[in-house]
């Protein structure tokens, strides 16, 4: 039989992390843009500039990941098959020496 292979998870530090540098990022954008020295129109296009990039991070994330575990619901199915066969399949069946 196979051994489905064991999936580690992140650790609280590096989930923490993630979390910790995102807000750290999304914060000093905002608040760069907040302060610079400019019409509340360009301030206001930014924004939504920034905005617009962290949406479209998180879809791509969502993407990646999405396509990451169907690969590996086939590769399951595949390998579910696979192991299907192999134990149905006796070489012995027709004799010795027979193919």
């Amino acid at each position: 039989m196979s051994e489905t292979p064991v999936k580690s998870r992140p650790t609280g530090a590096y989930y923490g992390q993630a979390v910790a540098s995102f807000a750290i990022a999304l914060g000093a954008s905002v608040l760069g843009i907040a302060r610079l020295d400019a019409d509340a129109w360009v301030r206001g296009f930014l924004g939504i500039a920034v905005l617009f990039l962290v949406t479209s991070a998180f879809t791509l994330a969502k993407v990646i990941r999405d396509r990451e575990e169907a690969g590996q619901i086939i590769s399951r199915v595949d390998q579910a098959r696979l192991d299907k066969l192999l134990a149905a399949h006796d070489p012995y069946a027709n004799g010795p020496g027979t193919l």
